[in-house]
């Protein structure tokens, strides 16, 4: 089988995806000495109620400050009005930090959310951070993208450059230790100088910390932190690397502001990718990896009853939570054949070690390289499926009874956001998640071309 590089195509359709304020949802339970609060219109309060009511009764640490007719035409002091609120926030919950949220009324409106907020901090003594995840992203999950970068430039400052990185020894301690100083304390600095940065819960954050510390790698810190005291140093001599292919804008802060050096590698979900993600980082460190292939393959034999149900099963990705090419990949190595990735946007810098892995992935498992379509078109999309007729469609909620309708099994992109997918220990849950629908319909409901309603032209 000939091989060729991705089909990489653009369409111009809208984008079906969550809003961004949605990060809340995850971020305040990341942060924990955090509060949130979203600036928008009755229209996000709706959203914040339908999307995260559940938690609405265990008092989480996040609220809504509503824009009424007078704020939007000046009327009232802003400021005013904002420094209210905010005191109430100190006084009720006293968090470490307050994260505004802006939406699209406040850039429709042009509200200087920065500059109201640099006032307060001074007032309130409590900083404020500024994080524009309204509705002009591409996907709802740049809303922690938005976010995590406006915490980069919180980040203490190392006044230092930090010299060239030295093996640690074998029980993880370094063999050469130095301290340097941040604008906050004196630290004592591991040789290997790397950041994680990617919002996490912290039983799936540990994982990751331990495997690099068995390679001799210690992390120095995450961001997000679970402490807003505990964000990481930064600045030149220090490596970053992501967790989650939708942190493009984090990353080019972190390189362009900070000077921080970026470990460009595949992401950590599923067992191939963890691995390719651990050795490249070790690459970069001039650390010899041990023991990651066996450990691969071992988790590879344990998926045997998961890989079975895949195996020979063709998928389609429609396009919405931008880990669409990471999914894909695995979906590969597991045997399904992928027809087209649909992605709302891709940053083919950041994610270029995502796509050779899965151009590598392809030719290893001689399965044909997908076609990747950007801001596709939910209309066009729904006719290649009647085309193709795969067995899985991944798709935003909006279209899964539509193409459930017409036979087509379908699993919700949003779950693989908010469920924990990320290193070895997980790849079941992702396994789990995917063959969920495969094998609920299994002999129920007919699959392919013997599949009568198919037959129908599709249209959502």
């Amino acid at each position: 089988m000939k091989f060729i590089d991705a089909a990489f195509e653009c369409e111009t359709g809208s984008y079906h995806t969550f809003c961004p304020i949605s990060c809340v949802a995850w971020l305040y339970q990341k942060i924990e000495d955090s509060f949130f609060l979203v600036i928008g219109t009755k229209t996000c309060g709706y959203f914040l109620q339908n999307a995260l009511g559940v938690t609405i009764f265990a008092e989480p640490r996040y609220a809504m400050a509503e824009l009424e007719e007078a704020d939007i035409s000046a009327q009232l002091n802003d400021h005013e009005e904002s420094k209210e609120i905010c005191m109430q926030i100190r006084r009720d919950r006293n968090p470490s930090v307050i994260f505004w949220i802006g939406t699209c009324t406040t850039e429709i409106i042009k509200m200087d959310l920065e500059g109201m907020a640099a006032k307060l901090e001074k007032e309130l003594g409590i900083p404020i951070i500024v994080a524009r995840a309204n509705g002009l992203d591409y996907a709802f999950t740049q809303g922690e993208d938005t976010a995590s970068a406006a915490t980069v430039h919180r980040c203490p400052a190392i006044n230092m450059t930090i010299p060239k990185n030295e093996i640690c020894t074998s029980d993880g301690d370094s063999s050469y230790e130095f301290k340097y100083q941040s604008q906050f304390k004196t630290y004592k600095l591991e040789t290997h100088n790397l950041v994680l940065f990617g919002s996490l819960p912290s039983n799936v954050a540990s994982q990751p910390n331990s495997d690099l510390k068995r390679q001799n790698i210690c992390v120095m810190g995450w961001l997000p932190s679970h402490q807003y005291a505990e964000l990481p140093s930064l600045g030149e001599g220090i490596y970053v690397c992501g967790v989650n292919p939708f942190l493009s804008r984090t990353a080019t802060i972190l390189m362009r502001r900070r000077k921080c050096r970026l470990i460009g590698a595949p992401f950590p979900i599923g067992p191939d990718g963890t691995r390719a993600w651990m050795e490249k980082i070790c690459d970069v460190l001039g650390v010899k990896p041990q023991g990651l292939k066996e450990k691969e393959e071992k988790i590879w034999k344990n998926l045997s009853e998961y890989t079975n149900t895949t195996n020979g099963k063709s998928v389609f990705f429609m396009g919405d939570n931008l880990l669409e090419i990471s999914l894909a990949r695995f979906s590969v190595r597991c045997g399904m054949i992928v027809y087209e990735i649909g992605i709302p946007y891709l940053d083919k810098r950041y994610q270029a070690a995502e796509l050779a892995l899965l151009k590598a992935t392809c030719e290893v498992m001689n399965i044909p390289m997908p076609r990747i379509v950007e801001k596709p078109d939910n209309y066009n999309q729904v006719q290649r499926m009647h085309e193709l007729e795969p067995d899985l469609a991944f798709t935003g909620m909006a279209h899964a009874n539509p193409l459930e309708a017409r036979g087509i099994d379908t699993k919700w992109s949003v779950e693989f956001t908010f469920a924990q997918i990320h290193g070895f220990a997980n790849a079941r849950d992702v396994l789990e998640l995917v063959t969920r629908p495969l094998r609920r319909n299994l002999g129920s409901i007919p699959s392919g071309r013997n599949n009568p309603s198919r037959q129908e032209p599709l249209c959502c």
